[in-house]
Parts: C-alpha cells; structure tokens; sequence
C-alpha cells in the first residue's frame, strides 16, 4: 500500500514595506548635494573667452541659488577641442574628485559640452553613475541615473560627434583648398634659419643659415652625423631648440626639409580623424602639394639635391657581416674617403684599410674584404695595394683631368647624353598642362550643370575616367619635372668639378679626401699595376701603380 503524497502549499508573496528610520529621513531631509559645474570653449578666440567667463559666473549664481546644492568646484576647460578627454585637464581633475567621493552631481550645459564622442560619454556617464554621481545636462534636461536616461544621452551624443565630424570635413576641406593655392603654413618654434618677416612671410637669420650652411657642407665632405653633431657642439653652436647638445635626428632632418632649397611640401602629415586626434605621416594616403620657391632659399638646388642622393647612398650601404668574419662589406665609414670608394675589379668587394707590420715596421694598405675573410675561396687574385701609392695614383689622375678639362668637359658631356636644350621637355609639359586643364574645365562644367540644375546627378563613370586621366597625366608631369631636375643637377655637379679642377691644375697636388669625394665616383683595382678611376658623370682614367707591393 502506497503512502499518499503530502500536497504542495499554496505559494505566497508577501510585500515588505520600505522603512526609514527617523535618522534617515532627517539626514535626506537636510542633506545638501554636493555640485560640480564643467563648462567648456572650443576656441582661444576672444569672444569665446569671454563666454567662459560668462559660464563660470553663471554656474556659480546657479549653484548658489539652490538651497539643497553646495557648491564644490566649477571646472573649465579652455581652447580644448570637445571630441577627446585626453587633453582635458580640467574634466579629469573632475573625474578624479568624484572617484574620491567628493561629489553627488555634475552640471553641464549640454551632452555636446561634456563630449562630442558618444563613447566617451557613455563611458563616463556610467562610470559616474555606478559610483553614486549624477550628470544633469541642462540643455537636454536629463539626469544620468534617471531611468531611460543612457538611451536619450546616446541619441544626443551621436547628433553632437556627427556634427564635430561636419566641422572637421569643412576644416579639411578649407585647408586642401588653400594647399592648391600655394598657402603654406611656416612653423618658425625650434626652426632654424628662419624666423617671421615684417610682411609676414619667411625671412632668412643670416647666422642660423651659416650654420645650417656648414652642415650642408660638411655631409657632402665626408661627415657623418656623429661627426658634424661633435663639430657643432666643439664649436658652441646651439640646436634648434636652444640647447648645447644636438640629436642625429635633428641634423637629419635638416638635411632632409625641402624648406631650406626655398620650397615646401603641404600635408606631410595628417590627423587620422576627429575623434582621435592621432597625427600620422602622410605616405601616400592623402594628396600631398609641392610648392616652388616658396621663400628665399639658405641652400641651393643642386646641393640640396646631392645631399639627398647622398643620403640614399649612404642608407643603401647595409651591414652586411657573416658569422666568423672580422668585417663589415658595406657600411658607411666618413673616415676616410677610399673606405666607400675603393672596390675590387675581381669580386667587386669593397677594398678596406689595414696595418701590416713588415720586419718590424708598419705600413698601411688596403685590401679585399673577402680576401681578408675567406683568402683565395672566393677572390683569386685581387692584390693588396700600398696607401701611399695608391694616393699617388688617384691623384695624377685627378692632375691628368685637371689639365685637359676643356676637351675632357665636352667628352664628359657626350659621355652622359647631356641634352641641354630642353625644349622638347617644355614642350612635352606644356601639352600634358594643357590636357590637365581641359579636364578641370569640363569637371567644373559639370558640377555648374547640377548646380544649376541644367541635370538631374552627375555622370559618375565619366567623372570616373576624367579622375583616372587627369591622375596619369599629373604622374607623367611629375616624372618629367624629376628627369629635368637630375639633368640640372648632373650639370651643376659638372660645372662645380671643372671649377674645382681650374682651381688645383697649376698648384702642387695632395691627397685629399674631401676633394676624392667630390668628384670621383669609384676606384676600381684592376690588377697589381693599375686602377681605373671613375669620375662623377662616367669619365674613366687609368692609372699605373708605381712601386707597389
């Protein structure tokens, strides 16, 4: 016989009251909030100032007026823009006071003062709220830890960073505009060389462009930028920044801006988007605009021009040591000239000075590095070569040009194809300028046409093809503009070797580095009895080895 199953009591709720006690209600009763106000201006402008001003007293009235707030501290941030709280010293000096438990509630204008980033906004509105502080936004009339209150803060804060953005596609729109036109905004903190004119165009600091002078000059002598940092500070030339002490980094980027030949690259860098704020380089990922002879040049052209193809020299030598070698093929030394000059004619390995002692006596020579490294593995016969006369012979070469240079000048001419009459080049632009405009004049047509309401939308797979035209004649434009630049810096570099060799052809001659840099290219060791000397521009010149090892 089973046992009967008890049944299951009838389930019952039954409501608690919510009880205070007389200590809690009087302390509700009296208890004063107490109020922070955060006020912001997006400018440094005058009038806006002023408002901030206006916004303090404002807030302070405010606050005052009301018999259960207590006023704590108004924040106010100047001239910071709205999108980020990262650079927002005053709104985080507020964060932190409430995470101290020292505040019960913000007062903001509106959500657009607070942030213009909705995830920003919600971020710190739930942050607060989860710590007990109410963010009351005057304009919108909502309360943060009000019910319902996130969905209406994520509306408004999506309307406000919809309408930073607006501003900052018509602030990048003004800005390219003005880059088309030629307007270059000049930098002159840390920048030396320049300063501000009474016109208020650049003008050139004639001590500042001597020294950027002698650093120009010193690089294309042989210098390193170890070696020109520590002439600059043994001389007590100060930095950009006004310090004793230079950075390689700064004598780079001298070397490398475009603003002291007298031009100017717009947009070399550009900031991601309004929200971060982050500047990135510009490699390509917006249009750049080179501007000619913007301001009065410090160094000319060509020189500018040989400092950049040294710069690439001397970045494309790597180090390019083996494990077990005792060498490095390759790396830029300025010590001495030959160390990026001298190759050999077997292997084509650079050639790298050494000290040999020989009954007890030292004497210095040079020699193949993969001699040096693997001896007959990989070069058979390269031969070690004396510095003295190997010195001797580069410079009876250099004495042979000297001497007949004006028949050697038109050889060297020939030799190279130096075409000076550019005409046909001109001519050449001219046509693709003329093309440029054409499309540019029926793009313009175009935009008249829907703006005036002639047609409904445009064209868009020929507004397509006119872009992808005009973008292949501007590259056409712009490769012919580079091949005229080098035929004008290959000439200057021609005439700057002749003037050097009319200077030294009737004095006695002397090994020297910095002019072996100048105007040779390579020296080639083709055997125990000769080299080939390679000149700037191809002329090559044979010479014997006298007395050599």
């Amino acid at each position: 016989m089973q046992t009967p199953v008890a049944e299951q009591p009838k389930k019952v709720v039954r409501v608690i009251a919510p009880t205070v006690t007389p200590q809690e209600q009087a302390k509700n009763l009296y208890r004063q909030l107490r109020v922070v106000a955060y006020c912001r201006v997006s400018t440094k402008q005058e009038e806006q100032l002023n408002s901030y001003e206006t916004q303090k007293n404002y807030y302070t009235e405010r606050i005052n007026a009301e018999p259960n707030w207590t006023l704590v501290a108004i924040f106010a941030d100047k001239g910071i823009t709205g999108t980020s709280v990262k650079n927002r010293d005053e709104f985080n000096k507020m964060i932190k006071l409430c995470k101290r438990g020292k505040v019960d509630m913000i007062i903001t204008k509106s959500i657009s003062r607070f942030a213009r980033n909705t995830l920003d906004c919600l971020k710190y509105t739930r942050m607060l709220k989860a710590i007990g502080v109410d963010v009351f936004f005057e304009e919108q009339g909502i309360h943060s830890t009000q019910p319902g209150a996130e969905f209406y803060i994520t509306i408004y804060g999506s309307i406000a960073q919809s309408e930073s953005e607006n501003i900052s596609a018509n602030v990048k729109f003004g800005k390219a505009q003005s880059a088309r036109e030629g307007n270059v905004a000049f930098h002159y903190k840390n920048f030396l060389g320049y300063r501000k004119g009474e016109d208020g165009k650049p003008e050139i600091v004639p001590e500042e462009a001597e020294t950027i002078r002698f650093i120009y000059e010193s690089f294309l002598a042989g210098d390193s930028f170890g070696g020109i940092k520590a002439k600059l500070e043994e001389k007590g030339i100060l930095s950009p920044s006004g310090t004793p002490t230079w950075r390689y980094s700064t004598i780079q980027s001298i070397l490398t801006n475009e603003k002291y030949a007298g031009d100017a690259i717009i947009n070399k860098t550009y900031i991601e988007d309004c929200i971060s704020k982050k500047v990135k380089v510009n490699n390509g990922e917006r249009q750049k605009f080179y501007v000619e002879n913007n301001h009065p040049a410090i160094i000319d052209r060509a020189t500018f021009a040989r400092v950049q193809e040294e710069l690439a020299r001397r970045n494309g030598k790597l180090k390019v040591k083996q494990v077990g070698t005792k060498t490095e093929q390759g790396k830029y030394s300025s010590k001495f000239a030959l160390t990026e000059l001298l190759v050999c004619g077997e292997c084509k390995t650079p050639y790298r000075r050494c000290t040999w002692t020989v009954k007890g006596k030292k004497k210095i020579v040079w020699r193949c590095i993969n001699r040096l490294d693997y001896g007959k593995k990989y070069c058979h016969e390269s031969p070690t070569v004396e510095e003295s006369v190997l010195h001797e012979a580069i410079m009876n070469a250099i004495s042979r040009m000297a001497k007949e240079n004006a028949e050697l000048l038109k050889t060297l001419k020939l030799h190279i194809g130096m075409g000076l009459d550019m005409g046909e080049s001109e001519d050449e632009s001219l046509d693709l300028q003329i093309k440029i405009a054409e499309i540019d004049a029926e793009f313009k047509a175009m935009l008249n046409a829907v703006s005036s309401d002639t047609v409904d939308t445009f064209d868009e797979q020929r507004v397509k093809e006119l872009m992808d035209e005009k973008s292949k004649l501007q590259q056409q434009l712009a490769q012919i503009a580079e091949r005229k630049q080098k035929r004008e810096n290959t000439k200057s570099r021609l005439d700057e070797i002749f003037t050097i060799l009319d200077g030294i052809k009737n004095r006695p001659m002397e090994y020297d580095d910095r002019l072996v840099r100048q105007i040779i290219e390579c020296v080639v060791v083709e055997s125990k009895e000769r080299i080939k000397v390679v000149f700037v521009g191809g002329l090559e010149i044979t010479e014997t080895l006298i007395n050599n090892i």
